[in-house]
């Protein structure tokens, strides 16, 4: 046998040896249980977390001069009557109105403070991130019951070169302290409708869409 046959030839089998243990890697990785298109009870998210750009409503009762609607600084503080420069960003609501009352309880009485977001982003730890092969690719504020399906719609769907059913969720896991990685089938989800294959999402998921090789 010729040395370029054989040359050949174990070109051949190393690719074929890659090939399988693309494979073996690809199985290993596991897959959410399916959500379905519709929830079948809505029920409500983790406590929202107030995030940077959020516009917020402070409302102090009987005391309408102390109260303001303002917008969360891009360094996660706000700015209202009598109080500067208060950290907002990190805090739900009811944390922000505490700390709210507790600056003012040095001017008044008793206090009574409420806090309403009017419009929302959320911090980075809450927010879907779409990257790679889709029309537009986005972060996008999670709420409750929000599945893998809500999130595609938002940025447009997959694009013309998008390998959807190799697309990956990175979803972080509190118990553990560490990344997992999950796989989804968004190919078999968008174009033939398998319902099987959308999922529950999570604060702060990562959909990462790569695009097909051929």
């Amino acid at each position: 046998m010729s040395f370029s046959r054989i040359a050949t030839l174990g070109a051949s089998c190393a690719l074929a040896s890659l090939a399988l243990s693309g494979c073996a890697g690809s199985s290993s990785i596991p897959e959410l249980p399916p959500a379905t298109f519709v929830a079948m009870q809505e029920g409500p998210g983790e406590e929202y977390v107030i995030g940077p750009l959020d516009d917020l409503t402070i409302f102090v009762w009987r005391n309408p001069e102390l109260g303001a609607k303002v917008q969360v600084r891009p360094d996660g503080r706000i700015t209202t009557p009598l109080i500067t420069d208060m950290p907002a960003v990190g805090k739900t609501p009811a944390m922000l109105a505490e700390d709210i009352r507790l600056q003012l309880s040095q001017y008044i009485e008793d206090p009574l403070v409420s806090v309403i977001v009017n419009s929302f982003s959320g911090t980075f730890s809450q927010q879907i991130r779409v990257v790679g092969a889709t029309e537009k690719p986005a972060s996008i504020p999670y709420r409750a019951n929000m599945t893998v399906l809500d999130a595609m719609i938002a940025v447009g769907g997959l694009s013309e070169y998008a390998a959807g059913n190799r697309a990956r969720l990175i979803r972080f896991d509190k118990t553990s302290g560490k990344q997992k990685e999950y796989k989804l089938r968004l190919s078999d989800l968008l174009k033939n409708g398998d319902s099987k294959a959308n999922v529950m999402l999570a604060p702060g998921d990562v959909i990462i869409i790569p695009e097909s090789m051929f």
